[in-house]
């Protein structure tokens, strides 16, 4: 069998469906025993060092997290299912679960907001 160069491994890859292209992925992770999202995770590990510097700027997105759902627990899981597509049991099991992340990726606005009605309801909540 020829050994095929970089470039036509690429092309090749370039002609498979999304369907076939992620069988190709399984079936390499399971020849090989290597899984392809380490890689990734080596990048992420790097990222935090560049994402201080550019935090430093201005953060443009924030997590807001529930640290602790305070005396009105009730009102605090309604807040939570208004802040987010959760049904009443997800809700619950978020608020009893606490420190945990009722929104991942908001901007500042929608952030502090998220903030000021949880802290309304009772809750104690950090914005990272």
């Amino acid at each position: 069998m020829a050994k095929l160069s970089t470039e036509e491994l690429i092309d090749a890859f370039k002609e498979l469906s999304l369907i076939e292209l992620s069988e190709f992925v399984k079936a390499f992770e399971e020849t090989f025993d290597v899984t392809a999202a380490a890689p990734v995770a080596v990048a992420g590990a790097a990222a935090p060092a560049a994402g201080a510097a550019e935090e430093a700027e201005e953060q443009t997105e924030f997590d807001v997290v529930l640290e602790a759902a305070g005396e009105k627990k009730i009102q605090v899981i309604k807040e939570v299912r208004a802040l987010t597509s959760l049904g009443l049991k997800e809700a619950k099991d978020l608020v009893d679960s606490a420190p945990k992340a009722v929104l991942e990726g908001a901007n500042k606005e929608a952030a502090d907001k998220a903030k000021e009605a949880l802290e309304g309801a009772g809750a104690t909540v950090t914005l990272k």
